[in-house]
């Protein structure tokens, strides 16, 4: 049960990881938007060891 609500949990994080992915705008993009992202992607691996 506890591994199916981390699943759950990083799916949802992957989702608004992807949301943001979508929303944001290349020349626009700022080197905090990027550094957001990439935390985002370290958080969900940590997660997942």
């Amino acid at each position: 049960m506890c591994q199916d609500v981390n699943i759950d949990q990083l799916k949802k994080q992957l989702q608004s990881f992807l949301n943001q992915l979508d929303k944001l705008e290349p020349s626009q993009a700022s080197v905090e938007d990027v550094d957001r992202l990439i935390k985002l992607i370290e958080e969900m691996e940590q997660k997942l060891t």
